[in-house]
Order: C-alpha cells, then structure tokens, then sequence
C-alpha cells in the first residue's frame, strides 16, 4: 500500500488516480498508523515551503515521516513542492525543510528583457543523469514532463541528480539518493510519461 501523504497541500487526488489506473493500492492520508504500515510513501506538494513545513509539523508528520525515512528507509516520492521540502530550505521562506537531500530550493532568476517567463510552466522534455529504476526502462531520449514551478533545486552532491531540465539554464529536474527519490515536475499530469514513472516507483522500489 501506498500513502499519498495528506497535509493539506496537493495534488493528491489526481495522483491517487493515476495509480488506481495502475491498478495499484493507495490512500490520502495523515493518520501516523497508515503512513507507519505504508509499504512506500508519496509526498506531493502545491503551494509555498513556509506553509508546506508548518503544516506537516502542526499535524506531527515531519518527525514520522523522518523516521520512516532515515531510519526505516521506506521509499518516498516527493513531487514539486513535496520535492522541495526534503531538501535543507527555500529561497521562497524562513523554514528549515526536512533536509533529507543535501539541497536548497532556489527561484528562476530571469535576465531583464528575457522571454522566459516565471514560473515556468508547460511541457519540458527531460534527460537522466545516471540509471534509475524510476525511469528504466522507458525511452530516456524521449522523456517528457509537465511542469509548474518558480523555484528549482540547487543539490549540493552532484551524484543525487538524477534528471534535468532546462529554463533558460539546465535545472534538477529529479533526484535520487537510496530510497529517497523527488520529482520537479508534475506526473499526475504527464499523461504516459507520468503513468509510467508512477509504475517504476509502485513495482521496482522495495
């Protein structure tokens, strides 16, 4: 069973979904014992890092989800937002994150006169960085997203990147450390593509 962790910021029921789809077991949900007999953990993620931390703490999940995490090591998916909060903070708040991954959140910095719009939003075709059981075994010079962002991850250890994108420069489109894994972009709303990285996680992460 899978928990889409509910904390009141996301796009949970699109992602439950998508995995229905799948014909896998999931559920939203901020019940600790849910998420403690979760077999993997999905944290997804719309809306302002301040407001993402605050949330999971005033509902006490930042300390479970920490142990099941780290210590447990559950595999966890975090998406956009969700993927912003395991780094260790955001140029868009005050907060620490929950320093999972080696990494900041940072805004697009676009030049004066540039074309380049923020957030930046739509379609962006992707690269893989190194071999991942979260893309494989798709077609990686076709891989294909759909993204809503203002802020990308800046990561610290160049071996957690996992997938680029470009917006002016080349960004972290995804990463990957053991059974932590995050995704910039949106695969409830990356129709094949995102139904097929979905599957990757629910069947080959243990």
């Amino acid at each position: 069973m899978i928990a889409i962790i509910d904390y009141g910021m996301g796009n949970s029921g699109s992602i439950k979904n998508m995995l229905r789809r799948l014909g896998v077991a999931s559920h939203i949900t901020s019940d600790h014992q849910a998420i403690c007999e979760a077999d993997k953990l999905i944290l997804p993620g719309v809306g302002a890092f301040d407001a993402g931390m605050k949330n999971l703490h005033d509902r006490g999940l930042a300390p479970l989800l920490d142990r099941r995490v780290r210590e447990e090591r559950v595999p966890v998916l975090g998406i956009c937002l969700g993927m912003q909060l395991m780094t260790r903070g955001s140029d868009e708040g005050k907060r620490p994150g929950l320093g999972w991954i080696d990494a900041e959140a940072r805004r697009f910095s676009v030049p004066p006169g540039s074309r380049l719009k923020v957030p930046h939003m739509g379609w962006a075709p992707v690269v893989s960085r190194k071999s991942s059981a979260l893309v494989a075994p798709s077609n990686q010079d076709e891989l294909r997203f759909y993204f809503v962002h203002s802020y990308y991850i800046d990561c610290h250890d160049g071996a957690d990147v996992l997938l680029q994108a470009s917006h002016g420069n080349s960004f972290v489109a995804g990463f990957e450390r053991d059974n932590i894994l995050g995704v910039q972009f949106h695969p409830e709303k990356s129709h094949k593509f995102g139904l097929k990285l979905l599957e990757n996680f629910a069947t080959r992460y243990r």
